[in-house]
């Protein structure tokens, strides 16, 4: 999220930003959600189920679980995973659902206990969100002391052990010796603390005030003797230790009494329970144990394939198919070999996933592990491919088709389920990069849809697959897809709002060059053919919104780059630098709006002139608006324009340089324009506009000119021409006859879409004029193409070159009234999401009252509706928390009203009773209540509908005494 916010800051991605803070919501829904889910949870501490505990042998807990302010099983499903630190290695026990216990309890299996103490305080019930992205830790409490969560667990027995040497102990067989037992009384001793108070002598200590203990014995017999010397033919002491457990649980299981002996500990003979569990508890504390020796180092090679852990089938399986979702808008830029060369990897790690679980069936042959030495070839040789392809692996085509590449390698070596949650996070960094080439409406469906499917991928590696099973009945990818999106839902609102508030710069942090594809727009210069090719495209140049009335037809020139430097072929822009000349404005403002497609080219299409200069923008000394950095992006510019006259002062040199023809060319018009040299400045002009009033035709396919001559060429031959041609005849004429003269590129019109009141001006509406210099008026704007064909300027490129002459556009048709409610849909997403940027921004936040970003009514206002945003979700959560059974939501409901909840295990009777206890008054209501739910869920009609509906509105009849 961090790293993607960057990227979007600096590269002006505003659906990056959408994305960003979307999962930013995600990211709070889910914790609070996890937070939630363990709020009021109690956990008693663990009982083992079985005893005595062995190492080696699975042992079994029951964990007490309650929940204060609601009943034990607390809606839909509480997901726990529990964990337990073993030394250094944190393994995770198990992964369970409680959806309805009636105990309130958990059974958690440790699969192979080892000898000594087993600590259970470094045992975590966690609390899972629906996801498993989050996790809320619940420590295991004991009620009486740290000591009621240590176990000792004893050595493994060993198999098969002789039996043990025997001595004289209690027993039943008479030998005329008598040992310790229970059966007569043998005589009276002073009182040791930790005697039983049954075994004092009472009487004798009332009639002397001493206090002495009775001592019992019983005729003396066989039993075994456990004893450490007994062992010591065995190697090892875990060996010693492992024959004495076997000779005490075969003790145990005759009923025999027997003594038993350790270094440093002895006891005498004796049978029962708590001779056993002294035993066991000396054998499992005896020493240090072992350490679990940790499994050498595997052997790596470049050349040789390892796999540490074997995957399930199903959640890798879902995760390439929602990387391969993430990949699927390369496919319609990326070279196809590329294309081919992904789907292989994705395919080969599908057919891979599983292999490992169990053995292939037959006949089927098993894929062989790619080595890393195959992979990191791939990927050279990828790279070099790539490089031949856009000449450089620095750009966003190249950069994002890589990308692309090493992450479909890395899909195709995973083998651990870090690498699998890795998927899911690169592709959701792969999501982002595609906004780098498009922030429709359509790119924007598939971040959500590849989001969707990316999180659940990530969500099935935390959750064991299938483990949902018993709470939902759905597949585990349908619902996980379903719990993302309804994550991604209660996070719309949190990431609506960071979408309009959050502080966007007007500038990038760093430059980098980000390479443009070949991409339709004006050039750097411009010879016959130009602009008749850019006419054969529809593609959007730009988007105007006016404040007020739209201008004219005849009105909307939007200035582009000047072309001033003539060869004989091309016209080029000058580079030189000339001190810019005031502009002497006049008339009405008018304010409009310009949403600019990217072009990679660093001017901006503005109507003459612009009397403001937006941020970010400049304007040329030949009064061009234009952009440094070039935009990159879709950008978005408000201008305001003016009537007004330019370069009224203009540089003598420049005047010069505008006069300028390469010697020798054309003779035929030098000839002709030098006839009107004794005519007015304002003379000449018309005298060149009158050469084209008659004989030249508006085509888009004109005859191709020669090298030589060619405006000779296209006065006095062919006639036939486009807007280029026209208005490189034209200044060509003038500059022979004294006038300073040049051409100006850009567009002309634009198509007002009646939906959304704004010109749409497309890059067929390229157009080329010319502009002379005249004494007391400046640099005046002259179109020959409008004396060829009218209709080019009022009306539309369709209608000039069908009926030149005419003087309005034709109605559009069904389907292009169609085509411009999508196009108004476009225009309004790209103004109000992909456009949206710090003006806007600054805009909204001064029509909400708020001075600026980072003022304090800035940050209140934040926080604020921050806190609104989340309120849904934590609403869900807290609707979510009751049960979904209709009878158990009813009793949950009661419990809620009382604010006294269900006891875990209490039935409704129980807890009817204890209920009435407390309120009275409501007594014999609960009661009532009680019967109704037993009838319903016990009796033999079962639950009708009616039924719980009626049941539900007796409980919303209950209130709480004051």
């Amino acid at each position: 999220m961090v790293l993607t916010l960057i990227g979007c800051v600096n590269y002006s991605l505003s659906l990056g930003y959408g994305l960003t803070f979307l999962l930013g919501g995600v990211w709070v829904i889910s914790a609070a959600q996890a937070l939630r889910t363990v709020r009021g949870v109690r956990v008693g501490p663990p009982v083992p189920e079985s005893a005595p505990a062995l190492a080696g042998q699975p042992l079994s807990f029951r964990v007490p679980l309650g929940r204060e302010g609601h009943s034990a099983a607390p809606g839909g499903a509480l997901r726990l995973r529990v964990r337990a630190r073993q030394g250094e290695q944190t393994h995770t026990l198990s992964v369970a659902a409680l959806a309805s216990h009636p105990d309130g309890g958990l059974t958690l299996t440790l699969l192979d206990p080892r000898r000594g103490a087993l600590n259970l305080e470094g045992w975590r019930l966690s609390g899972l969100d629906p996801l498993g992205l989050w996790s809320a830790d619940l420590p295991l409490t004991a009620e009486t002391g740290p000591g009621e969560l240590r176990l000792w667990v004893a050595p493994a027995p060993e198999a098969q052990a002789p039996a043990p040497p025997t001595l004289f102990a209690a027993g039943h067989a008479e030998t005329g010796r008598r040992a310790a037992g229970q059966d007569d009384l043998a005589g009276l001793r002073p009182y040791q603390a930790g005697d039983a108070p049954r075994l004092v002598s009472w009487r004798h200590a009332a009639r002397t005030g001493a206090l002495l203990t009775r001592e019992y014995d019983a005729p003396a017999g066989q039993a075994p003797a456990l004893d450490w010397a007994a062992t010591t033919g065995l190697q090892g002491p875990e060996a010693r230790l492992s024959r004495l457990c076997a000779w005490v649980l075969a003790a145990r299981a005759q009923g025999d009494a027997f003594s038993f002996s350790l270094p440093g500990t002895a006891l005498a003979a004796a049978a029962g329970e708590a001779q056993v569990a002294a035993a066991l508890g000396a054998l499992a504390a005896f020493g240090t144990p072992p350490a679990v020796p940790a499994p050498p180092p595997a052997r790596r090679s470049l050349f040789s394939p390892t796999s540490r852990e074997t995957l399930p089938a199903g959640p890798l399986r879902f995760s390439l198919l929602a990387l391969a979702v993430a990949l699927l808008p390369g496919v319609l830029r990326q070279p196809v070999w590329l294309t081919a060369l992904l789907a292989a990897g994705l395919g080969y790690a599908a057919l891979r996933a599983g292999q490992n679980q169990g053995a292939a069936p037959r006949g089927t042959r098993r894929l062989p592990a790619l080595p890393a030495a195959a992979l990191a070839l791939v990927a050279v040789l990828g790279a070099l491919g790539l490089n031949a392809a856009y000449g450089t692996l620095l750009g966003q085509d190249a950069g994002t088709a890589l990308l692309g590449l090493l992450i479909v390698l890395k899909a195709a070596e995973t083998h651990t389920r870090r690498d699998a949650r890795l998927l899911s996070l690169l592709g959701l960094f792969l999501t982002s990069t595609h906004f780098f080439h498009d922030q429709g409406p359509l790119t924007a469906l598939h971040a959500l849809l590849a989001t969707a499917a990316l999180l659940a991928a990530l969500g099935g590696w935390t959750l064991e697959d299938g483990e949902d099973h018993a709470a939902d009945d759905a597949p585990a990818p349908t619902t996980g897809l379903r719990r993302a999106g309804q994550l991604m839902l209660l996070a719309a609102p949190l990431a609506a709002l960071l979408f309009a508030l959050f502080p966007r710069p007007d500038g990038p942090l760093w430059q980098l060059p980000i390479q443009q594809g070949a991409q339709t727009g004006l050039a750097d210069s411009i010879s016959a053919g130009e602009f008749s090719n850019l006419a054969q495209s529809r593609e959007v140049a730009f988007r105007a919104d006016f404040t007020g009335t739209v201008p004219a037809p005849e009105e909307r020139y939007w200035r582009g780059p000047v072309y001033e430097l003539y060869d004989g072929l091309r016209w080029t822009q000058l580079r030189a630098f000339f001190n810019p000349t005031p502009v002497q404005v006049f008339g009405p403002t008018r304010s409009y709006s310009v949403t600019l497609e990217p072009s990679g080219k660093p001017w901006l299409l503005a109507l003459d002139v612009p009397v403001t200069q937006p941020r970010g923008t400049y304007f040329t000394s030949a009064f061009q608006a234009a952009a440094y950095p070039p935009p990159t992006r879709r950008t978005r510019y408000t201008f305001t324009q003016q009537a007004a006259r330019l370069g009224l002062n203009e540089d003598e040199r420049r005047l010069n340089l505008n006069l300028q023809l390469p010697p020798g060319q054309n003779p035929r018009a030098v000839a002709l324009a030098q006839e009107w040299r004794s005519l007015a400045p304002a003379q000449r002009v018309q005298a060149g506009l009158d050469v084209f009033r008659s004989g030249f035709s508006y085509s888009l396919t004109p005859p191709t000119l020669p090298e030589q001559n060619r405006i000779d060429a296209f006065l006095y031959s062919s006639r036939v021409g486009f807007c280029e041609h026209f208005a490189s005849a034209f200044t060509f004429l003038m500059r022979a006859a004294g006038v300073p003269a040049r051409i100006v590129g850009g567009y002309q019109g634009g198509e007002i879409n009646p939906d959304g009141g704004y010109l749409t001006v497309r890059q067929q509406d390229a157009h080329a004029w010319a502009e002379v210099w005249l004494a007391g008026q400046g640099w005046v704007r002259v179109d020959p193409t409008a004396v060829v064909a009218p209709a080019r300027i009022r009306a539309d490129l369709g209608t000039a070159l069908t009926q030149p002459q005419a003087t309005a556009a034709r109605p559009p048709g069904t389907l292009a009234r169609a085509l411009l409610r999508v196009d108004a849909l476009q225009n309004s997403w790209n103004t109000w999401v992909a456009g949206y940027d710090g003006t806007q921004q600054r805009t909204l936040l001064a029509r909400l009252g708020v001075q600026g970003v980072g003022s304090a009514p800035y940050l209140l206002a934040l926080a604020a509706l921050a806190g609104l945003a989340l309120l849904p979700g934590l609403l869900l959560a807290r609707r979510a928390a009751r049960p979904r059974d209709p009878l158990a939501r009813s009793l949950h409901d009661l419990g809620a009203r009382l604010g006294l909840p269900q006891h875990p295990g209490e039935t409704p009777t129980a807890y009817a009773a204890r209920a009435g206890a407390q309120f009275p008054g409501l007594a014999a209501e609960l009661r009532a209540v009680a019967a109704e739910y037993n009838r319903l869920r016990y009796g033999r009609a079962g639950a009708d509908p009616a039924g719980v509906r009626a049941l539900r509105a007796r409980v919303r009849q209950v209130r709480r005494p004051r």
